[in-house]
């Protein structure tokens, strides 16, 4: 974790609220070594971008980390239905992936 680009995209967050990469940055930034703040940017940015894509890969995948098992599924989902929703093939296959995967675990 590197606390001088944290502070900067603190900066960039303030400067720029309504710009979702912003916080999604922010979120990446703290995943690896502070989950738990990583996980309030991620909800941040679920509640005020639901449309931001990204989001919800590394957000299920996270929840799924703490064991959030409900929370990570439902996230799956909205992701593979807004991928669709986008056309974005390539985010829908990583999701899809991603939820087998989880799915796989379960069992």
């Amino acid at each position: 974790m590197n606390n001088e680009r944290i502070q900067q995209l603190i900066r960039f967050v303030q400067e720029e609220p309504n710009e979702p990469f912003n916080i999604y940055a922010l979120a990446m930034e703290f995943l690896g070594s502070k989950p738990d703040q990583a996980r309030i940017y991620f909800d941040q940015l679920l509640a005020e971008h639901p449309d931001y894509l990204p989001t919800y890969y590394h957000a299920a995948a996270l929840y799924a980390d703490l064991d959030k098992r409900d929370k990570a599924a439902a996230l799956y989902e909205k992701g593979i239905n807004l991928a669709r929703k986008q056309t974005n093939q390539k985010t829908l296959q990583e999701l899809q992936r991603a939820q087998q995967a989880f799915d796989d675990d379960e069992e």
